[in-house]
């Protein structure tokens, strides 16, 4: 099929894949088509997952014939072709985040690395808009698109046995927020009190796949009011303009 290639994952795996390559408009084309095959309640598809160029279709075979699903997915996938590539109309979701000292202890190593202050890499982080390819490596974990290779800096040479949940990121040139506690080793430069991952929550994630997060810099004392609406049930998050082609909100 033109466009896109078709590969078996076991006997209930379809995966779609949309291209070679990390990118915003690939990615808006993973998350249309996911969004269209959800939305057409094909009896026998049991899951979508979408990742950062693919889509992993999980199917019952004995409802639905692997060359029944392929030809559907061919035909959402042309059918949307047709339309044209819309703008995206994505959620930005705003992240409060209290950078450096005991939130962010690796924040005077990235300045130092990038020879930037540790002002400059917080005004370059919160910045943009970051695009959510996927969630993924643990509940809610976002991988983000579009941070400036400004602030680029290298992963731990020894990851931490246990990086606490709400703790923002950089390793290489991505950045991205630990949900839950967990170890890792990308270089810690903030904190949010918001809750990204709440299983017993009717919807469980803060974000999608397929929304902008925008983080703002808050201080510590925000931060400590942030946390106690957190944690008496009563934050609201605060979703800003939605998000035009290209990621730049509206």
């Amino acid at each position: 099929m033109d466009g896109i290639r078709l590969l078996n994952a076991g006997e209930q795996g379809l995966v779609v894949e949309f291209g070679a390559s990390i990118d915003p408009d690939i990615n808006r084309r993973v998350h249309r088509t996911a969004s269209q095959i959800s939305a057409a309640n094909m009896p026998g598809v049991l899951e979508v997952v979408p990742t950062y160029r693919s889509l992993l279709v999980y199917f019952d075979p004995l409802v639905i014939t692997r060359r029944e699903l392929a030809e559907h997915v061919g035909r959402l996938y042309a059918d949307a072709g047709a339309a044209g590539m819309a703008a995206s109309t994505a959620r930005v979701v705003e992240i409060p985040v209290a950078y450096g000292g005991e939130y962010g202890p690796d924040l005077e190593f990235v300045a130092s690395h990038t020879g930037l202050s540790p002002a400059e890499v917080i005004a370059i982080h919160t910045s943009v808009p970051y695009l959510v390819y996927m969630l993924g490596f643990t509940p809610g974990f976002p991988y983000l698109g579009g941070m400036s290779e400004r602030i680029a800096a290298p992963r731990l040479e020894q990851p931490r046995t246990a990086i606490p949940g709400g703790s923002v990121g950089i390793a290489g040139t991505q950045t991205g927020i630990y949900p839950v506690t967990s170890p890792g080793g990308w270089r810690i430069i903030g904190h949010t009190p918001v809750k990204l991952f709440n299983p017993a929550a009717v919807a469980p994630f803060l974000f999608a796949a397929g929304d902008y997060l925008q983080f703002k810099a808050v201080s510590a004392a925000e931060y400590s009011a942030i946390a106690a609406q957190v944690a008496a049930g009563g934050y609201k998050p605060v979703i800003l303009h939605k998000a035009g082609k290209g990621g730049r909100a509206q």
